[in-house]
């Protein structure tokens, strides 16, 4: 759905009145499936120019016993300023297949080529139901 200028319509009046980070969540939670969620990282929101972005990695169980996770990445682009304000863009996108202990190396690696000392925020897959819950 677009507005009458061209431009990606916001969901709903709810979704323009809840903060990035739950939407967000909620947009992780209607693309991958909860139920096999092991665990999400969530890293802090950064903004600059006008524009809030966030990123998680998500690790999904398989559905098979062959113990290697699909490993998502999830982004989302906020505009906070100017004529498109309160676009919102999201992703979310199965990257690899690896053992849920490469899970914690992949997001060390995210933070230090970010240059983010701060420690992300991790949950559960019942965590990301309970918290992406309208």
């Amino acid at each position: 759905m677009t507005s009458e200028r061209g431009l990606p319509a916001a969901k709903s009046a709810l979704d323009r009145e809840i903060d990035p980070r739950t939407r967000f969540l909620r947009e992780i939670a209607s693309r991958v499936p909860v139920e096999r969620v092991s665990e999400v990282h969530l890293f802090a929101p950064m903004r600059q120019g006008g524009v809030e972005t966030g990123v998680a990695v998500v690790a999904v169980a398989p559905e098979t016993a062959d113990g290697r996770h699909t490993v998502y990445s999830a982004t989302y682009r906020l505009t906070l300023k100017g004529p498109e304000r309160g676009r919102w863009e999201a992703a979310v996108v199965p990257e690899a297949d690896a053992p849920l202990l490469t899970v914690d190396a992949v997001v060390r690696g995210v933070q230090r080529r970010a240059g983010d000392g701060a420690e992300t925020e991790r949950f559960s897959g019942a965590e990301l139901a309970a918290r992406s819950a309208p």
